[in-house]
């Protein structure tokens, strides 16, 4: 089976109203998050949000913070490919967790008006527009 849709949260707010609909979700950190806020903020999030369905840690391409993160048992994490991907794969795999090499298409709850499409994107009813080109 699939996982559930991926929404973007950038804080306890923001997880706890992509947890509002009900409806089956994964969560996701901003990108690189794990560069800047760290495995045990998004560990200490999903607790506090009650969340214990999937949810990915953005690590950018920093091997180190996503092994962190699998070590501290968080269910996922997103790493750029890197020269370490095949070994932290490997240690994901054993733990039972997910390693992505690219963050899934999500649903960013910063950007504005993305809250009034919440439900619909759970749902499969509405593609966010891209994001602009660099």
């Amino acid at each position: 089976m699939d996982a559930p849709r991926a929404v973007i949260v950038h804080g306890l707010a923001q997880a706890r109203a992509a947890l509002a609909p009900g409806r089956p979700v994964t969560l996701l950190s901003a990108p690189g998050a794990a560069l800047y806020a760290g495995a045990p903020w998004w560990r200490e999030l999903l607790a506090a949000c009650g969340h214990t369905g999937p949810a990915l840690l953005d690590c950018g391409p920093a091997p180190g913070r996503a092994w962190e993160a699998l070590r501290l048992g968080l269910p996922g994490a997103v790493l750029a490919p890197c020269p370490a991907w095949d070994e932290v794969a490997e240690y994901a795999a054993g733990l039972g967790a997910k390693l992505l090499p690219a963050a899934p298409p999500a649903l960013d709850l910063a950007t504005p008006g993305a809250a009034r499409h919440l439900t619909a994107w759970l749902a499969g009813e509405f593609s966010p527009p891209p994001p602009p080109a660099p």
